[in-house]
């Protein structure tokens, strides 16, 4: 796939929408799952949870590691798509 035209506005635009789906599912997911835990640790803390903390930290972890595997693959299409053939 040829790389984008950045310099035309509508090409641009057209690209921007299309790196906006790029692992979107795996990003979104990570968020919501990121910030469940940040909900259960906080809620451990205030002794609101009878709940291993290992447990709560364990899926904020996940959360974190989710987002950065969607960022990661999405930094990875960006310079494939952009690398000149």
């Amino acid at each position: 796939m040829a790389p984008p035209n950045l310099k035309d506005p509508a090409e641009r635009a057209a690209y921007r929408r299309e790196l906006a789906g790029v692992a979107r599912g795996i990003r979104l997911s990570g968020i919501g799952l990121a910030a469940l835990g940040a909900v259960l640790v906080a809620l451990h803390r205030r002794g609101m949870l009878d709940m291993p903390m290992w447990l709560a930290a364990s899926v904020l972890g996940a959360g974190i590691m989710l987002m950065i595997t969607g960022i990661a693959a999405r930094t990875r299409y960006h310079a494939l798509r952009m690398r000149e053939r």
